[in-house]
């Protein structure tokens, strides 16, 4: 019955139905196999999505929205100017840097590329070529669901129960996000001292960086509340989104002065477009991982895998080599509403920290975000700028290589992920 239900999906996938439809009908077709009356999909899709933990997604959906419309952008690009100067590919770290900051107020990758795309590739084209900025921005971009907060980690944590904390998986990214930051700065410096790219910028001066620091400093304060809130238990994952989408419009009405109650019908409207896509997803794939757990499918996985091997390094191995392929052809949220539910509890058997591990698997789907042939973030790159998917995907290899160099870092030295958390009670 398993197998069934993962072929008819992937098949029913492969012929372009959406992937939360093609979850339904594979979960009515494996209850219809299972011997189940259809009546039970209704109330299991229901009770799937009565969640108040998932209301956070479009509330730091909606923060993230109305702090872009609210024009944070221009602030951050100057924030980060002030302090780079004239370097060789400084405009290229300014938008690392711009890309970081962004990452702490939204938390995904997909609007942060949306922003940086129009933003900054203008500037960096006449620099660089449009090749190698698309490159920089998608990068930038896929900091998102790494540095906290983040969409994904939210997701991560709903899919896997109790045992995941989203204010410790929040927290676990910060030590990686700034080893990948300062990489990514790095490998910029380098490509841009290679290709023999001009200088480019003003001296660094100090009473510049007083100003623009003070300019900026109602926007680095959001993710200080909401974040700082979360993890001192002042209040729960959903009650901090909620309170960074009052702090977003009050910055954005009026401190920025740039945010208009024209802007509001179309951030509610995306908002709702991507959360009822990612909820349609979940309440579908809750019927799947039951017929995966009543065929007995984590199970029989489980002794698969420990079969192979019964070292946890070598299974994180194996899981980060499937994530690769599945993160080349699947969309990232599917992938954790699917797989978080199988993965997780083998994890747990073989002793691997929680939080370890669902860092770890987050990082591998982001990955995925910038690999074609299904990397959204590449997607959304080329739709703005126009760029050839071939030269972005050239350009941004240096990046991924990057990413998956972190990546295994993060493996062989678990710490890296687990010593913010463990200080912080997690």
């Amino acid at each position: 019955m398993s197998l069934f239900v993962i072929v008819l999906f992937l098949v029913l996938a492969f012929l372009g139905m959406p992937l939360a439809f093609s979850l339904g009908v594979s979960a009515l077709a494996g209850l219809w196999l299972a011997g189940f009356d259809a009546a039970v999909l209704a109330p299991r899709l229901l009770n799937a999505v009565n969640s108040f933990p998932l209301m956070s997604i479009p509330l730091f959906m909606i923060a993230g929205e109305l702090m872009l419309k609210g024009g944070i952008m221009e602030r951050l690009v100057d924030f980060a100017n002030a302090f780079i100067g004239r370097v060789r590919g400084g405009l290229a770290q300014v938008t690392i840097i711009s890309g970081a900051g962004l990452a702490s107020v939204s938390g995904a990758a997909v609007a942060d590329a949306s922003a940086l795309s129009s933003t900054l590739v203008p500037s960096l084209r006449q620099q660089y070529g449009l090749g190698f900025s698309t490159g920089i921005v998608a990068a930038a971009a896929n900091l998102g669901p790494i540095i906290p907060p983040s969409g994904a980690m939210i997701v991560y944590a709903f899919m896997a129960g109790s045992s995941v904390s989203v204010g410790g998986l929040f927290m676990s990214g910060v030590v990686p996000g700034l080893i990948l930051f300062v990489s990514f700065m790095a490998l910029c410096w380098f490509i841009a001292w290679k290709r023999d790219y001009p200088l480019a910028g003003a001296p660094v001066s100090l009473s510049n960086i007083l100003h623009q620091t003070r300019r900026s400093f109602v926007v680095f304060l959001m993710p200080v509340i909401v974040i700082g809130g979360i993890v001192g238990g002042i209040f729960t994952p959903t009650e901090g989104a909620a309170v960074g989408v009052c702090y977003a419009l009050f910055l954005g009405f009026f401190v920025t002065r740039r945010l208009e109650l024209g802007h509001l019908p179309e951030v509610l409207l995306g908002a709702a477009k991507t959360s009822a896509m990612v909820g349609a997803m979940i309440a579908f794939a809750s019927t799947v991982t039951f017929l995966f757990t009543i065929d007995l499918l984590p199970m029989k996985l489980a002794g698969l895998l420990q079969g192979l091997t019964d070292d946890p390094f070598l299974f994180l191995c194996l899981i980060a080599v499937m994530l690769l392929v599945v993160g080349m052809f699947l969309e990232s949220n599917a992938a954790y509403i699917m797989l978080v539910p199988l993965f997780h509890p083998i994890a747990m058997q073989y002793g691997l920290d929680p939080l370890h591990f669902g860092f770890l698997f987050v990082l591998n789907l982001v990955i995925g975000m910038l690999t074609p042939p299904v990397g959204v973030v590449l997607f959304v790159v080329c739709g703005i700028t126009g760029v050839k998917m071939g030269e972005l995907v050239r350009e941004s290899w240096p990046f991924i290589a990057t990413m998956y160099g972190v990546l295994v870092l993060c493996m062989v030295f678990p710490g890296l992920v687990t010593w913010l958390p463990e200080r912080l009670g997690y």
